[in-house]
């Protein structure tokens, strides 16, 4: 019992840091494919090709002094940030490891509690900077993420539905011979699109808008705090990309193709950020409740058709 307990902590945390070391490489990976899109050199000093940029930038980041604002509520202000990484590492047990697993039977459900959670961290950090902008970043970023898990939540569960499990796992058993893009293509492209709003990408990135929020909800962060919910985002952006690989592209996860279609999900994040301009937010809320709720409630109703369909007749 212990020497599975032991290997459970051991995979978890092996997983933990291999996460947090993309997360820091997809940082550089950004700011290369950016570059190249923007027609300029990404950073390229630091080491053979600008590799070790992410250590520097990390060890820069740490090294500052951490700023306080004084009117700030100092404990909901410094611990919200740790707590963001925290809730974003969290969300990776359901990665489906077959041995000693950290996926469990319902953790579509742990998912769905986690990425909830984000919300507040959020709203906290807003919140206790004590000052307009952040506020503001806070609470518009609060309406987002909110109206698109509504839609995100209902696609994955039509899903659901249709193989009859929670588990991760069982995600790559039903699509040996099909892959869900296949036929639920529109579905996948919504959720994409929600998995953008979610994380707080280009064009959907009101809560860093800068134009008129400086920065947002973290203006007041810098150095420590800053680094935490920097690398919060980026871990999210490799978990959502883990996700929809899992759930409409195979999911494989013990073959090197995953990580392969992993990269290129995470490589049209980048792709979205480099070339669309951001969104209108009345247009982002009308998006949200007028195109993907419509669409993946119906969506949902004819899987649940289909699967008491498929039921009578067997």
């Amino acid at each position: 019992m212990l020497y599975d307990l032991f290997m459970f902590v051991l995979n978890f945390l092996l997983l933990v840091i291999w996460v947090l070391i993309k997360g820091a490489f997809l940082t550089l990976f950004e700011r290369k494919i950016l570059g190249y899109i923007q027609i300029r050199k990404g950073p390229n000093k630091v080491g053979f090709v600008g590799i070790p940029q992410p250590f520097s930038d990390a060890i820069k980041l740490v090294c500052k002094e951490q700023p306080i604002p004084i009117l700030s509520n100092y404990l909901l202000y410094y611990f919200s940030p740790v707590f963001s990484l925290m809730i974003s590492l969290l969300v990776w047990m359901i990665f489906p490891y077959l041995t000693y697993m950290c996926s469990f039977s319902y953790g579509f459900l742990f998912f769905l509690c986690c990425t909830s959670f984000g919300v507040y961290t959020v709203m906290i950090a807003g919140w206790s900077s004590n000052s307009n902008y952040s506020l503001l970043g806070s609470l518009r970023s609060v309406a987002q993420t909110i109206s698109y898990e509504v839609s995100l939540a209902l696609i994955l569960l039509s899903l659901i539905i249709l193989i009859g499990s929670f588990n991760m796992v069982d995600f790559m058993n039903y699509q040996l011979y099909c892959w869900f893009i296949i036929f639920s293509f529109p579905l996948a492209l919504a959720c994409f699109a929600s998995c953008l709003a979610e994380t707080n990408r280009t064009p959907f990135d009101f809560a860093e808008g800068e134009s008129e929020l400086v920065s947002g909800f973290n203006i007041e962060y810098g150095a420590g705090g800053f680094t935490l919910i920097f690398l919060a985002e980026y871990t999210s952006i490799v978990f959502m990309s883990m996700l929809m690989t899992l759930i409409f592209m195979g999911g494989d996860f013990y073959s090197f193709f995953f990580f392969m279609k992993l990269g290129f999900l995470a490589f049209c994040f980048i792709w979205v950020r480099g070339t669309l301009p951001r969104f209108r937010y009345d247009k982002l809320m009308y998006l949200a409740w007028k195109s993907f709720f419509p669409l993946s409630l119906n969506f949902f109703i004819f899987f649940v058709g289909l699967k008491v369909l498929l039921i009578s007749v067997i």
